[in-house]
């Protein structure tokens, strides 16, 4: 008797799919349904566009599954093609106004490394401090430029290691490691211009290429031991 496809890994899942086996890219897809939509919510920035780039991306696995070569982890190879409709839907939609982020778009999320660290704050004082600062951050963010704001995203919001996001984002770790510097250098200046406080230390931090620190006082996951901070 065949194992049952929903205790199959994720190589196996694909191969699956890839021999025919109707349920298997959906098993594989629902696995990782929250991180990818985490990910597609915050390059994005905007529901509407995170759906639908998510969408696209996940027409595009299904039928490009044999492209998928082993090389990689399956995970980063999805995270790879969400990452990259979500930076073509950016691109497209340039000239459009800009909008004003939900409120609740971290809620969209339901994840992250960094922004939904802190909700287990119970005093409401520090509650809406948390959420101002949240709604600063991800204002800031969607500031970025696409190539940044994937970098962010995945580094510090996600907390995936330097090394797999370049693989995710098909460039050097040099070139995440720029990007990311970049970046939050300039989060850091918006938010001091936003007037959020404690970003002196972030300054500091972002200046060295480090980064910004978890706001619940937990290590950044590259940080961790045995992390594989590149």
């Amino acid at each position: 008797m065949s194992e049952p496809v929903h205790d199959l890994a994720d190589p196996e899942l694909l191969a699956a799919h890839r021999a025919g086996d109707p349920d298997a890219f959906g098993v594989l897809v629902s696995r990782h349904r929250d991180r990818l939509w985490a990910v597609a919510l915050r390059t994005t920035g905007n529901p509407e566009d995170a759906a639908d780039a998510l969408q696209e991306a996940m027409i595009s696995a299904f039928r490009r599954a044999d492209s998928f070569r082993g090389d990689a982890l399956v995970t980063t190879w999805l995270h790879r093609i969400v990452v990259n409709a979500c930076l073509d839907r950016l691109r497209r939609n340039k000239v459009r106004a800009a909008q004003p982020l939900p409120d609740d778009l971290d809620e969209y999320a339901g994840r992250g490394a960094v922004l939904a660290a802190d909700d287990r704050a119970t005093d409401p004082e520090e509650q809406a401090v948390i959420a101002e600062r949240r709604s600063a951050v991800l204002s800031a963010l969607d500031q970025l430029p696409p190539d940044q704001k994937a970098a962010i995203v995945l580094v510090d919001l996600e907390g995936f290691p330097v090394e797999e996001v370049s693989r995710m984002l098909d460039c050097p770790t040099g070139t995440v490691k720029s990007r990311c510097a970049r970046g939050r250098a300039r989060l850091v200046a918006l938010l001091r211009e936003s007037g959020v406080t404690g970003t002196e230390d972030d300054a500091t931090a972002s200046e060295r290429g480090e980064p910004l620190p978890h706001r619940s006082g937990k290590p950044h996951p590259s940080e961790e031991p045995g992390g594989a901070r590149a």
